[in-house]
């Protein structure tokens, strides 16, 4: 790799989607269940859909800040992440829901087109994966 790693995240994971994940660091220590079990731990699925609406927020940022605009005080990403059975087996599809209050709406797209290109967990999904992105 020729990319310098500004960190990375550790986690060791057991029992699968019915078990427990920990970081190393001890700040993530939880209980996982299946999607629509009684279990009462998370999932995959909201995890990513918390890492990346985090990190989306976090890209939209740096763009705000490129452009001299300051991102509301009520900005938020809401994520859906579906787990879906499809041709090829499994996947994974996604919306977010951008919400930035008080920015007129072409100023809001322009950041969030700009987030999506930067974002790591765009481009990570980018063409692997269908996603909408919706300003709402």
């Amino acid at each position: 790799m020729s990319s310098t790693i500004l960190y990375t995240g550790k986690t060791h994971t057991t029992g699968g989607r019915d078990g427990q994940s920990r970081s190393d660091d001890g700040r993530l220590d939880i209980k996982l269940s299946t999607p629509g079990s009684s279990g009462t731990g998370t999932n995959p699925e909201q995890l990513f859909g918390a890492g990346w609406s985090a990190c989306f927020i976090g890209a939209m940022t740096l763009a705000a800040r490129a452009n001299k605009i300051a991102l509301p005080a009520g900005t938020a990403v809401s994520a859906e992440i579906d787990l879906a059975n499809g041709e090829s087996g499994y996947v994974l599809q996604a919306r977010l829901a951008v919400s930035l209050p008080g920015l007129d709406r072409a100023v809001a797209q322009s950041l969030i087109d700009a987030a999506h290109q930067t974002c790591p967990y765009s481009k990570a999904t980018r063409g692997n994966i269908d996603v909408t992105i919706t300003l709402v």
